[in-house]
């Protein structure tokens, strides 16, 4: 049966759950602290670039099946079902994660719950939080323990959100009652009806199993790229090696890419949350395995920056440099702990003339490097160019043609950052080839 459901917090996670929730029959009402935000979203526009979502959205906003409030006090009086959406940024001053806007959730939102309900949290938190929020939630909620506490973690990746939400590949469900988790089947029952496994399990597990996967997945990026700084010093091709290890069934093919490494919100931050929260376990030596994960993804960028050096006979000075690429992936307008910025950074600094172009995520870079340039299309990023550097392999990018290109740059060079492109074909074409760990 359709419940009522609330989404707190209204970013990339929020206003996708919101939307599918609505999608799969429910009545949803999101819930955020920005007005501005809000507004947009009742308004049927997505504040963020993610495939598909605006449509769903438009479409549950229209139907009214889906609606947005600042208001805690009418969320409670709303829902039977609150799922806690908010960020969990990394301290400024060290690895951990900043639980202020998960805490708040339950500090503004159970003094107002009556009756019973469930809150589920789905935020990336370190181990232990869940555990300590159920009692702060009993503590505070008029309906006591007739309000209780659900974890269920999420697994979207950026650029297939919705699909990610409405066909997961498992959902888990860390409950402490039957009837915490009898609600989760209920509220999840036309996901689960097309054969989507269910794993329940405690508070712990359940909050270990997002980071868990988030080291696994980042581990196994900067293993490749480890590979690619042995290659390079050995004049192997490691993506030959790549492909070698993918036929492995043990080891397999996804995220053996070699390149300039991971960035975003999620795995650079969950990480180092996840190495803070072992240490004050007192098993920090369990992880440390993953310093020299995010050492390896951040030695990556500088060795970009030091490819297209080379191919620009040593300096940059008086030279145009084109990046091709702003966003962290593609598909996305997600500019947080982008590599490509953070190489387009410092080859500025080195006296490049960088002008970045992205299909998608221009504002968003502006706003956290303004001193960038910047082209309106990829004809004025690339002209006159004495390097390029592909950075975000947008299949704009993927799909480009060296002959046309050759014919709108200074000089035919270019560092391909994402092993995106054929060497061989880029090379016939009369261009410079240099890639991560290729020869």
């Amino acid at each position: 049966m359709p419940f009522r459901v609330t989404v707190i917090g209204t970013g990339y996670l929020g206003a996708t759950h919101a939307a599918c929730m609505a999608e799969i029959g429910h009545e949803v009402l999101g819930v955020d602290v920005d007005p501005d935000k809000i507004a947009a979203l009742q308004a049927g526009r997505v504040p963020f670039y993610e495939p598909g979502l605006e449509d769903l959205l438009a479409k549950h906003v229209a139907s009214g099946r889906l609606r947005f409030t600042t208001s805690y006090e009418e969320a409670a009086d709303f829902g039977d079902v609150h799922f806690s959406c908010v960020g969990t940024p990394q301290v400024r001053d060290g690895y951990a994660a900043d639980l202020r806007y998960v805490d708040a959730v339950i500090e503004q939102l159970a003094p107002h719950l009556t009756r019973p309900c469930l809150v589920v949290g789905k935020s990336t938190v370190p181990v232990g939080t869940a555990e300590r929020l159920a009692d702060r939630l009993a503590e505070l909620a008029p309906a006591a323990e007739l309000a209780e506490l659900a974890w269920n973690p999420e697994f979207l990746r950026e650029g297939f959100a919705v699909e990610d939400t409405l066909r997961p590949d498992r959902l888990v469900f860390g409950t402490r009652s039957d009837q915490a988790r009898k609600t989760l089947e209920e509220v999840y029952e036309p996901v689960i009806g097309q054969g989507t496994p269910v794993v329940v399990t405690d508070f712990p597990t359940a909050e270990l199993v997002k980071t868990s996967a988030n080291a696994f997945l980042a581990t196994k990026i900067s293993f490749i790229n480890a590979m690619a700084e042995v290659c390079e010093a050995s004049g192997a091709d490691v993506g030959r090696l790549a492909e070698a290890l993918s036929h492995d069934d043990r080891i397999g093919g996804r995220f053996l890419r070699p390149g300039v490494g991971f960035g975003g919100g999620c795995l650079p931050k969950d990480i180092r949350a996840f190495m803070a929260r072992a240490g004050e376990l007192g098993v920090d030596q369990a992880l440390t395995f993953l310093r020299e994960v995010d050492a390896i993804n951040m030695r990556r960028r500088s060795r970009t920056v030091d490819l297209a050096r080379e191919l620009c006979e040593g300096r940059f000075l008086g030279r145009k440099i084109a990046v091709l690429g702003a966003a962290f992936k593609p598909d996305s307008d997600d500019v947080r702990d982008s590599p490509a910025l953070n190489v387009a950074g410092q080859i500025q600094l080195m006296g490049g003339d960088v002008t970045v172009y992205d299909p998608k995520a221009m504002d968003n870079a502006r706003k956290v490097f303004p001193s960038l340039g910047y082209a309106q299309s990829l004809d004025d990023a690339v002209r006159g160019a004495h390097a390029i550097l592909l950075l975000t392999e947008w299949e704009q990018f993927r799909t480009l043609d060296p002959e046309w290109l050759r014919g709108q740059v200074a000089e035919p060079r270019i560092v391909d950052g994402r092993g995106a492109l054929d060497p061989s074909r880029w090379r016939q074409a009369g261009w410079t080839y240099r890639a991560l760990g290729r020869p």
